[in-house]
């Protein structure tokens, strides 16, 4: 397939989600998610923020940086990473912000830093790390949603369904103004905010999965546009291929097509 442009238009509390990973895989470079079940179903983003880390038993202190965060846990660079299975307080401060929560670690690279996960959440700190990776979800959205080669513009129907503010559930007829093998862009009438968990339904091939709002992009006396992003990646989805990742408009399969007039 070649492709071109497309044109169209109290108690400590456990996480939500508190399946916890057994292990978490070495990420593949100090600035990647760690991977595993963890990445799977909690993703992880790039964020950079004071962390204190507090053996529980010996009290051996660290002092250095979160690199990224996640729901259930985060990575720290370190150049002393603690032992496997040692218990801690994690204390992570960004700006006039705290999140506090006691953790494990999981992962354990020499030299370079630690992963933790997250075994236990005082209920007033769960704000807090929602509004970050809120954040941090709609800054990793548009910065995926700018390399044009990997979205594609395409116009899908599809069914959303999720609860309104006041708890009601809401289901709405729609489509896609972009869609990618991680997400899309879709207007939507409902009122959604950021970090919403929704269900997305492809009408045409009636599969569905769970994504989460990144981004709200509000236009005046028009639906607000959406971004999604699928809580798994399913590449398959839409039934669309998906250009390479060094492909751009440029590239001479691209002319060709055009030339041609293939359709993709």
């Amino acid at each position: 397939m070649k492709y071109r442009k497309h044109r169209q238009g109290s108690k400590p509390a456990i996480p939500p989600n508190p399946t916890l990973p057994s292990e978490v895989e070495k990420p593949a470079s100090p600035s990647v998610a760690l991977a595993g079940a963890d990445r799977r179903t909690n993703p992880r983003y790039d964020f950079v923020a004071a962390v204190e880390v507090v053996a529980a038993e010996s009290g051996t202190r660290i002092e250095t940086r979160v690199r990224d965060l996640s729901r259930q846990g985060c990575y720290v660079d370190t150049n002393n990473p603690l032992p496997l299975g040692t218990v801690t307080d994690v204390r992570i401060t960004k700006s006039a912000q705290l999140f506090k929560a006691e953790a494990r670690v999981v992962y354990s690279r020499a030299s370079k830093g630690m992963g933790l996960v997250f075994t236990a959440i005082e209920s007033e700190y769960f704000p807090t790390l929602e509004t970050w990776l809120a954040e941090s979800r709609e800054t990793s959205w548009l910065a995926a949603n700018r390399r044009r080669s990997q979205r594609v513009l395409m116009t899908i129907p599809v069914r959303v369904s999720g609860q309104m503010g006041v708890g009601l559930p809401f289901e709405e007829d729609t489509y896609t103004v972009a869609i990618s093998a991680h997400g899309a862009l879709i207007l939507v009438s409902t009122q959604v905010y950021r970090g919403q968990r929704l269900s997305l339904s492809n009408v045409q091939t009636k599969a569905a999965l769970e994504c989460v709002v990144a981004h709200i992009n509000k236009h005046q006396d028009e639906p607000p546009q959406i971004g999604v992003e699928f809580v798994l990646p399913n590449p398959t989805f839409w039934h669309v291929a998906f250009p390479p990742r060094d492909w751009t408009p440029r590239h001479p399969d691209a002319k060709s097509s055009v030339r041609t007039g293939e359709s993709s």
